[in-house]
C-alpha cells in the first residue's frame, strides 16, 4: 500500500478531526496519548511547512528587487 504524502491542508484537517473528538469527549484514555502525539507532530509539520514557504517567498521577493 502506497502511503499518501502529507501535505499542509490534510494536516490541519487532520489536527481539526482530532480537537474535535477531544473537545466532544469521544478519545478514551488509551487513545489520549497517541492522539497527543499525533498532534504534536502535525504540528512541527505545520510550523516547518509554513517557515520554508514564507523562505521561498522571500527569495522570490528579493529576486524581483534585484
Amino acid at each position: 500500500m502506497e502511503k499518501k504524502k502529507l501535505n499542509y491542508k490534510d494536516a490541519i484537517s487532520e489536527i481539526e478531526e482530532i480537537l474535535e473528538k477531544l473537545e466532544g469527549e469521544e478519545l478514551d484514555v488509551d487513545e489520549l496519548a497517541a492522539q497527543v502525539k499525533r498532534v504534536s507532530q502535525l504540528l512541527k509539520f505545520c510550523k516547518e511547512k509554513l517557515t520554508n514557504t514564507e523562505k521561498e517567498i522571500q527569495g522570490i521577493i528579493e529576486e524581483m528587487e534585484n
